[in-house]
């Protein structure tokens, strides 16, 4: 399967396929397929950063794309960084959690990450199915990787609150996947994580904070919309997400 205006990408040795349909993770009902790019010992950071660009992500070293028939409710979305504008609640989130220390770690299996990890599944996401991953499912989900993936750890002194899982692209960060401590009383660790990573953004002169997908009818997505301004991949090309709201 080719891939749209694959000729303008240095990627010209990849081979896409489309997967058989399976149960769709968002809209309940629904069925789901992908499109996969292989080989993947040819997707380096280069080759990676043009497939993001184009709605292509990454779970582990599986990289994909939405490819449901007769369905296209998943938009590529991407903040541009240097026009964010905070609500209220974004900058309370900054100032409630500016005491956290985030530090890199090397990309590898942590015993206290993988406990945190699987405490936040089994209370945001209980009965999904990733609440049961074991260490090899939870390593092969965010420890594999074949481009320039940072780990972040925040703590609050000797407290582990939040792990991050980052990618670095020619043209911005990859927000990969985030989990936190889900029995402190603060909700607002996602909200800060998505600004500190624009804040990184900023300060390695990367314009744009690709964010994954965004289904406007998924609940389990709705926070993505709350930065402003967004932009979603429509028809092939990045535009403002807020003309198509009322339509997806």
């Amino acid at each position: 399967m080719a891939l749209p205006d694959d000729s303008a990408l240095p990627f010209s040795l990849l081979q896409f396929y489309a997967t058989s349909p399976y149960p769709c993770s968002y809209l309940p009902g629904r069925e789901a397929r992908s499109q996969v790019a292989t080989p993947t010992h040819l997707i380096d950071t280069e080759v990676y950063s043009a497939l993001v660009r184009r709605g292509f992500r990454r779970s582990g070293a599986f990289t994909y794309r939405p490819h449901c028939d007769g369905c296209n409710a998943c938009v590529p979305v991407r903040l541009p960084v240097s026009e964010l504008k905070h609500s209220r609640a974004q900058r309370r989130a900054l100032k409630d959690h500016s005491g956290l220390i985030a530090r890199e770690m090397p990309l590898a299996f942590i015993d206290e990450h993988y406990a945190l990890y699987t405490r936040y599944q089994n209370a945001r996401h209980a009965g999904g199915g990733m609440d049961e991953d074991s260490h090899e499912q939870y390593a092969h989900f965010l420890l594999q990787s074949r481009v320039d993936t940072r780990l972040i750890e925040f703590s609050d002194g000797d407290a582990l609150c939040m792990v991050s899982i980052i990618d670095i692209l020619g043209d911005g960060l990859s927000s990969v996947y985030t989990f936190y401590n889900p029995d402190l009383a603060s909700t607002s660790f996602g909200t800060y994580n998505i600004l500190w990573q624009a804040q990184q953004c900023d300060a390695l002169g990367l314009p744009y904070l690709y964010l994954g997908y965004w289904i406007a009818n998924s609940r389990k997505m709705a926070y993505k919309s709350r930065f402003r301004p967004i932009e979603g991949l429509i028809d092939g090309h990045w535009q403002p997400l807020d003309l198509f709201d009322s339509e997806q």
